[in-house]
């Protein structure tokens, strides 16, 4: 069965780190708890590479800023469509995302969504 990903790429402020992991803690267990099957953030570390486009570069940070590259992994594009649909309406997921108290600028963040091609 293929496999669907919702991917992110989400600048963050350097002093912001912290709250942003324990944000994501919190939200990477509502979106198990409500069927996804893996959740990862990931934080820039090795970003100055001499070829393409480096992240800091594509998510245009600004000094003190770092970026976090985020997936979630879901059974298809219906299973990730039903899980978003419970975690959207999720209490804890919804008090999280109160307009201006989010750890990162949300107009800024990148995502979409993925049909998984080749898995090894």
């Amino acid at each position: 069965m293929p496999q669907y990903v919702d991917g992110f790429v989400v600048p963050v402020q350097k002093k912001k780190v912290p709250a942003y992991r324990t944000m994501s803690v919190k939200a990477g267990k509502v979106w198990k708890e409500h069927g996804a099957l893996d959740y990862y953030e990931c934080v820039g570390d090795d970003m100055h590479n001499k070829w393409g486009t480096p992240f800091p570069k594509l998510a245009k940070l600004k000094p003190g800023e770092t970026v976090f590259f985020s997936w979630i992994v879901y059974k298809s594009k219906a299973h990730r469509n039903q899980v978003n649909k419970r975690v959207m309406k999720d209490p804890r997921i919804i008090k999280m995302m109160k307009k201006g108290q989010e750890p990162f600028d949300i107009k800024r963040m990148s995502y979409g969504g993925f049909r998984a091609v080749i898995k090894l």
